[in-house]
């Protein structure tokens, strides 16, 4: 594309949805405003010589006039409040369908891991019309996944999961880029989301074909690193199950009650005594320092993969 861009291109109908409300603001301020100054600039002419002024204090008696100029504008702002408000939780509602995909960070590169195993470096194939959901990871410090043609951008912290969904229903390639100052090469930090059709997406996903799906490799960390030997279906130690555990409620010793998402089963590995699941002894050590995000990221992926009908474990 040549010459200047002032104003990105749109990949999304969420993306059009947010231009309409910025345009729609705009509008709003303009015609709010702009008699300001053309009152300013109408009075600074006309009476730019001065004349007496009567200081009898007058009874103004159009209530009217007062009270409508204030209640309109607040009427509008309210309009457009709910108007950002529904962008803004449509934003963070992602639909059950979604493809899962997981996003690690780190100085200076993006990396995708698809749920089949695909992975890519500062380059996203998804395809056209299928919603997206992003599990976002920082190996190192804070960086934030911006990506303009869908009007989206969300802040990739260390030590917690974060979350981005979005619907490109229009095939090309567009720019992503990290949003957040994050070192020496940050301006480096960038690469392409590609929106394919779905047959062109599918004949992606068969031409990156690997050996084991994300779960399976998620599983064979499992094993390797012993935990099996507590949390598998045949374990004698006292321990929680994981089959059908992603999404449950999960009660604490402390009394209080949490879900089992991405980020709990994450914090259970890394941090195992922070919250200890009611009735089980507070055996399980630490990870941290022994697992990168990376793998962490793929046993979450094979523990959510876990179904509820395992195999009865003898307690």
């Amino acid at each position: 594309m040549s010459g200047l861009a002032l104003w990105p291109e749109q990949a999304s109908a969420y993306a059009a949805e947010v231009d309409r409300l910025v345009l729609g603001v705009t509008v709003l301020i303009v015609l709010l405003s702009a008699p300001v100054f053309v009152l300013i600039v109408a009075f600074a002419v006309k009476y730019r010589r001065g004349r007496a002024a009567d200081r009898s204090h007058q009874v103004n008696r159009r209530v009217g006039l007062e009270v409508s100029w204030a209640v309109i504008p607040f009427v509008l702002l309210i309009g457009f409040y709910v108007w950002a408000a529904r962008l803004f939780f449509d934003a963070h509602s992602p639909p059950a369908d979604a493809i899962e995909i997981q996003v690690l960070a780190k100085q200076w590169m993006w990396k995708f891991q698809h749920a089949g195993g695909q992975r890519e470096i500062n380059e996203l194939h998804v395809p056209a019309g299928q919603p997206v959901r992003l599990t976002m990871a920082s190996q190192d410090v804070i960086h934030s996944l911006y990506v303009p043609a869908l009007r989206l951008k969300q802040d990739v912290v260390p030590g917690r999961y974060t979350t981005l969904w979005f619907n490109a229903d229009r095939p090309g390639a567009y720019a992503l880029e990290c949003a957040e100052f994050c070192g020496a090469d940050h301006a480096a930090m960038g690469g392409h989301l590609v929106v394919l059709t779905p047959t062109e997406y599918a004949a992606w996903l068969e031409k990156s074909g690997v050996d084991e799906s994300l779960a399976a490799q998620g599983a064979r960390l499992f094993r390797s690193h012993g935990c099996s030997g507590c949390h598998a279906a045949a374990a004698t130690v006292h321990a929680p199950p994981l089959e059908g555990l992603f999404g449950r409620p999960v009660p604490l010793q402390d009394g209080s009650l949490v879900t089992a998402d991405e980020q709990y089963i994450r914090d259970s590995i890394l941090l195992p005594q922070a919250q200890l699941a009611a009735g089980y002894p507070p055996i399980m050590p630490t990870f941290r320092n022994v697992l990168s995000e990376d793998e962490v990221l793929r046993l979450v992926a094979y523990i959510k993969s876990l179904a509820a009908d395992a195999p009865e474990r003898p307690r």
